[in-house]
């Protein structure tokens, strides 16, 4: 006569087989730009990237931002460091802040969007989505070179279908209280306006990015 084996399991572990599997998504946003993004001036956690950090989390808790961002990087040395940060952190989108050096140094159009293409052409490669933050420069250089190079972010997104923040210092640069005694980099009070106009536009990505990749 076969024996009959019955393996008991504990009361929690029954009820842990019970439930629906859920995979809760935990989404990954690289920030690559300059000191605008690093936050030049101003104590880290003020910055926009960790107030970003700090609201999406409250979302989704597991979410990383990791701020890969240096001060006084150009989109070449943006393009440089790409490659193995796309590598290392294998983010689901890659937020792109970088030219503003670029277009303060006269660096011609052509040579700035085409540094821009191929990051954004990079990063599609290693299937992460793209948030290009526009700049805008005084006109150094000519009223021509400022109004091209502000025109060349809203482009690049075009072509490219990428999300788009179209300035990230809109109603601050203008705003001498807003802005260091340089002059171009936001003091501490401008983070919170940088972080609102990044998460108008994340928001939308975000609820998207969850609805796919929660089971």
């Amino acid at each position: 006569m076969p024996l009959s084996v019955k393996v008991l399991l504990p009361l929690p572990l029954l009820i842990l087989l019970a439930l629906p599997l859920s995979v809760q998504a935990e989404p990954r946003i690289l920030v690559v730009g300059d000191s605008i993004s690093a936050g030049f001036g101003v104590p880290v956690q003020q910055g926009w990237v960790a107030l970003l950090q700090e609201s999406l989390q409250q979302r989704v808790p597991a979410v990383q931002v990791i701020n890969a961002s240096i001060s006084g990087d150009t989109t070449g040395g943006g393009l440089t460091r790409l490659p193995a940060l796309l590598q290392q952190h294998k983010p689901h989108l890659t937020i792109i802040e970088l030219g503003g050096n670029d277009g303060l140094r006269g660096i011609p159009l052509k040579v700035i969007e085409q540094n821009l293409q191929r990051m954004i052409k990079l990063t599609r490669q290693a299937n992460s989505d793209i948030l290009l933050l526009g700049m805008q420069i005084p006109p150094n250089y000519g009223a021509r070179y400022a109004s091209a190079f502000r025109e060349l972010f809203p482009k690049l997104a075009a072509q490219h279908n990428t999300l788009l923040l179209p300035f990230l210092l809109e109603g601050i640069a203008t705003r001498p209280e807003l802005m260091q005694a340089d002059g171009i980099h936001p003091t501490a009070a401008a983070q919170p306006l940088m972080h609102d106009a990044v998460l108008s536009v994340l928001n939308d990505w975000l609820d998207n990015y969850l609805s796919t990749n929660n089971d």
